[in-house]
């Protein structure tokens, strides 16, 4: 019998080949979508969780609810944050990356604390979750004063005149910052939100100054 031409048996080798060259592609491309996948369920549970603590609080809250609200399984819930007090603790996580006021003229602090607060507001929905949660339960209240007790607090010390009293300074300011917050992000009180970002600053910066570095009345 006459031997098979080559070109018969060459086409399945190199279909063959091109078939397992293509699968390191393959698995590459699998295991690259999959931290993507993982990233958008992850802010998809958070930003569920962010809106069901802050409507039900706490204690009412369940992992079912938050589920049904990210449009995921419960278990995902538990694979990714074990229990609600740890999903929690991942959804009410604030870093304010407060600015080093040490390292400006004094009379510029009011200011620059103020813009950063500001610009904070209007680009990250997660302080205006929390400011939401932090108004409707106990648990939230107490991770926004730790908040600024953590990180805000040190900052002030730095600048103000008196370090013992930077406690009570940020409190007055808190008042400022988080009160405008309040009006224009979460109740959407029409005067507030007509302030463009410049004219809210100079209007909350004189009195954020004076709460910051002012002599003691």
């Amino acid at each position: 019998m006459a031997e098979p031409a080559p070109f018969l048996d060459a086409a399945p080798d190199a279909a063959r080949a091109a078939s397992v060259d293509a699968l390191p592609d393959a698995a590459d491309a699998v295991d690259a979508a999959r931290p993507r996948r993982s990233d958008a369920t992850r802010a998809a549970i958070l930003a569920a969780a962010r809106d069901r603590f802050a409507a039900d609080g706490y204690e009412r809250a369940t992992i079912r609810a938050i589920a049904r609200d990210a449009a995921i399984d419960p278990s995902m819930v538990m694979r990714y944050y074990g229990n609600k007090a740890g999903l929690f603790a991942a959804a009410s996580e604030i870093e304010v990356h407060a600015p080093d006021l040490s390292h400006f003229p004094r009379d510029e602090a009011g200011a620059r604390l103020v813009r950063h607060f500001v610009e904070r507001w209007e680009c990250d929905e997660t302080l205006t979750a929390m400011m939401r949660v932090g108004v409707t339960n106990e648990a939230g209240a107490e991770r926004m004063r730790g908040v600024f007790a953590d990180q805000i607090e040190p900052v002030l010390a730095a600048v103000c005149p008196v370090p013992e009293e930077a406690p009570t300074r940020a409190a007055l300011i808190a008042s400022q910052i988080l009160g405008m917050a309040l009006c224009r992000y979460v109740l959407h009180l029409p005067p507030a939100v007509g302030l463009g970002r410049d004219e809210l600053i100079a209007w909350l910066a004189p009195t954020v100054q004076r709460y910051l570095t002012a002599e003691h009345p």
